[in-house]
């Protein structure tokens, strides 16, 4: 099968790529470059532009109509920065995904995986979330996903597209082989973070919000390993008509995660172990869009794609540190 990944350049797309490569299929890369860096391409088929370009969308179609489903994940993810660049973000996720949903509909490629975030649930007692829940998006990152979905949902009632929302939970690791990792220089999630704490590249490891109604006052999160991540993608691809299906629906949203909730000072716990040293860590109120987090309730992943995460939080860790010491070689800097 021949699947075009926009965003097939970054962190979760160039994974996701390796993991279609190694179930059989082909990935089909679009990816602006605007982040992702070239080398994680590698030698794939690439075509570098604007995902709301129509005429390059209408080229990638016409040199590859065996195209059979899109896995959307071009977009800008920063929390903080979406704070600061909200109509940067609303354009780039909102506006020009729009764009292309159009087109792969006219062009008759109406299957999309979409990648939505966890973030957009409100709070709950127990913090275990469904996908039925409440929703508070609570950031401009946050409501473009949530924008999206809405969107798609629209959209399939009322046209031929077909879309499987996918929301992630917290993404952490390398994939297997230590080909591709985090890469933002300027690093902004917590594992990568943590690491540079340390390996001592920063003075130390900061806990944003310590007040929260958690177990311990941090903030909670469900940290899946990517490479369990891009698995369920290649699941949801090869059971994309079975999964709507089974819902019974031409969209349906799906939790991805680990459902295990995991505290920031329990990762730091969890961190130091695999590291075999403490790592120095104070205290900070939270930042500007932060939320307390969530965990998933996976059971509808499980029923409709037959997946689950089969790899452990010191699985993630352990790789994110091995890529740590491989990251400058593989981008060609520090």
């Amino acid at each position: 099968m021949k699947v075009l990944v926009t965003g097939g350049a970054g962190y979760i797309g160039s994974t996701t790529a390796k993991a279609l490569e190694e179930s059989g299929h082909t990935p089909v890369i679009l990816d602006s470059l605007l982040t992702g860096p070239r080398s994680f391409v590698g030698d794939r088929i690439f075509y570098q532009g604007d995902i709301a370009d129509r005429a390059l969308v209408r080229r990638i179609v016409e040199e590859h109509p065996d195209i059979e489903a899109t896995i959307h994940m071009a977009a800008r993810i920063l929390v903080p920065e979406s704070v600061d660049l909200p109509y940067e973000y609303y354009r780039d996720n909102v506006a020009k995904s729009l764009e292309l949903f159009d087109e792969l509909v006219a062009l008759g490629k109406p299957r999309l995986l979409f990648s939505s975030t966890a973030s957009l649930y409100a709070p709950k007692d127990g913090f275990e979330v469904v996908e039925g829940d409440p929703l508070d998006p609570q950031s401009p990152y946050a409501r473009t996903k949530r924008m999206m979905e809405q969107a798609l949902e629209d959209m399939a009632a009322a046209s031929d597209l077909r879309a499987i929302i996918l929301r992630y939970f917290n993404p952490i690791g390398a994939d297997p082989d230590l080909d591709t990792g985090y890469y933002l220089r300027e690093v902004s999630h917590v594992l990568p973070i943590l690491t540079e704490a340390a390996l001592g590249v920063r003075e130390t490891f900061t806990i944003t919000g310590v007040d929260h109604p958690t177990r311990d006052g941090t903030g909670i999160r469900d940290y899946i390993h990517v490479w369990d991540l891009a698995r369920a993608h290649v699941r949801a691809v090869e059971k994309f008509d079975e999964v709507l299906a089974a819902a019974a629906s031409p969209s349906t949203i799906i939790n991805l995660g680990t459902g295990d909730g995991v505290t920031v000072r329990e990762l730091v716990a969890a961190f130091e172990r695999v590291f075999g040293r403490s790592v120095p860590v104070t205290e900070a109120p939270p930042r500007p869009g932060d939320a307390v987090g969530a965990f998933a309730n996976a059971d509808k992943a499980a029923a409709l794609l037959g997946w689950k995460a089969e790899l452990s939080i010191d699985d993630a860790i352990a790789s994110a540190l091995a890529w740590a010491e491989k990251r400058s070689q593989v981008l060609g800097y520090e």
